[in-house]
């Protein structure tokens, strides 16, 4: 008889004390999550936010729960250009390496809206704003010894079919729909993820592109999906809400695996064991998540809506 398998969690994250972690949007929520549980480990975090004073009580948390936690702010606004420029100068300013970044920062915009640089939003903050800090960040992860980089997706993109339409990203002709725009910038995430790794091999960089997905968190961001999460979430219907959703603490480990365990491989996707929680185990991504094809025209429209390009 084969012997059961222990399920991965936060206790197997390995020593991190000397290494560098940036989490965006780690202000709450998985992101807060994940920074806390880096910072147990002895890993310096930087928290990349967009609010300073909610970056302010999410370090007090840690700092309640880990004394010693070595916590550094960069104010980053991923729909903003400007900024994620302005932010990448600020962490090579505090910094010299990076051993691991976490891309964690997401929303979702029910109505249809316009960043400055004149983007979709959902679509700007969730995929062409981690686009550009990555590449604008990736010399200090090649500095370090094994850098990582961590794409957060959804289990609908990387599981599933999820519709792109590289002619109107913006949706200036389709219909607008939420979580379509949403599932669009995810599906984004875990093709360039893939991509990067694709164009990191065969290079002298020891870096890794790693994609991981929480499945059904119980976060702040749930109240974005609409009216029937808002409504489950009630007090009174707490048990059905959560027979469908894990934890917050369950959602980060996918994100938390991927970015410690060492026996991650390059281009691995972690998920929940179930299709909306359980522990963290290695996912099969969908046929159009690894379409080589596909990435490649993705990743070209990023350079182009961005300006970055990605010395590798």
């Amino acid at each position: 008889m084969g012997t059961k398998k222990t399920p991965w969690t936060a206790a197997d994250i390995p020593d991190l004390n000397g290494r560098t972690a940036i989490v965006t949007g780690a202000s709450g929520g998985l992101g807060l999550e994940t920074a806390l549980r880096l910072a147990e480990r002895g890993a310096r975090v930087v928290m990349a936010c967009r609010s300073a004073e909610k970056a302010g009580a999410a370090a007090d948390l840690i700092r309640a729960k880990v004394p010693a936690a070595e916590l550094l702010f960069v104010e980053l606004d991923l729909a903003s250009l400007e900024s994620v420029g302005k932010a990448a100068v600020r962490v090579h300013d505090q910094v010299e390496q990076v051993d691991l970044l976490v891309n964690n920062a997401g929303m979702l915009s029910r109505v249809r809206s316009l960043t400055e640089d004149g983007f979709e939003t959902t679509f700007a903050t969730n995929h062409l704003g981690s686009f550009a800090f990555t590449g604008q960040v990736l010399d200090l992860l090649r500095a370090a010894p094994a850098g990582r980089v961590v794409a957060v997706t959804t289990g609908f993109a990387s599981k599933k079919e999820a519709p792109i339409d590289l002619d109107d990203l913006f949706f200036e002709r389709r219909t607008y729909k939420g979580f379509q725009a949403y599932a669009q910038s995810k599906l984004a995430n875990v093709l360039t993820a893939f991509e990067l790794q694709r164009r990191l091999n065969g290079t002298d960089a020891a870096v890794m592109s790693i994609a991981a997905h929480p499945g059904a968190a119980e976060s702040d961001f749930a109240q974005n999906l609409g009216p029937a999460v808002t409504f489950l979430s009630r007090p009174s219907l707490r048990w059905v809400f959560r027979f469908a959703m894990q934890t917050v603490e369950m959602g980060a480990l996918p994100t938390l695996r991927a970015a410690t365990d060492p026996a991650v491989q390059p281009g691995d996707l972690f998920g929940p064991s179930g299709f909306t929680k359980g522990y963290p185990i290695l996912n099969e991504p969908s046929a159009q998540a690894l379409d080589p094809e596909l990435a490649a025209r993705v990743w070209e429209a990023s350079e182009r809506l961005t300006g970055v390009t990605y010395a590798l």
